[in-house]
């Protein structure tokens, strides 16, 4: 599974990806996680609010922190 943090590098996306990674080892799940700080490539995947998460390519969350729980349940849905 790949997750990708979609941001400039904020505080707000530093949270996003340390929740992300906090849920992906809550689920015991090898994840491949990246950063993408490049505007328009930001900007190519539709997303005009950072941060923001992609999960196998897919926007999951646009323009706020998700909290450990909500990317819990958005990983164990890709997952399973």
């Amino acid at each position: 599974m790949k997750i990708e943090i979609l941001g400039t590098g904020c505080p707000k996306c530093e949270k996003l990806a340390a929740n992300a990674k906090a849920a992906a080892e809550k689920l015991g799940l090898a994840c491949e996680f990246s950063k993408v700080t490049e505007i328009n490539e930001i900007m190519k995947r539709g997303v005009m609010l950072t941060p923001a998460l992609t999960i196998d390519g897919k926007v999951e969350v646009a323009g706020k922190v998700a909290a450990v729980d909500e990317i819990t349940t958005m990983l164990a849905n890709h997952a399973g």
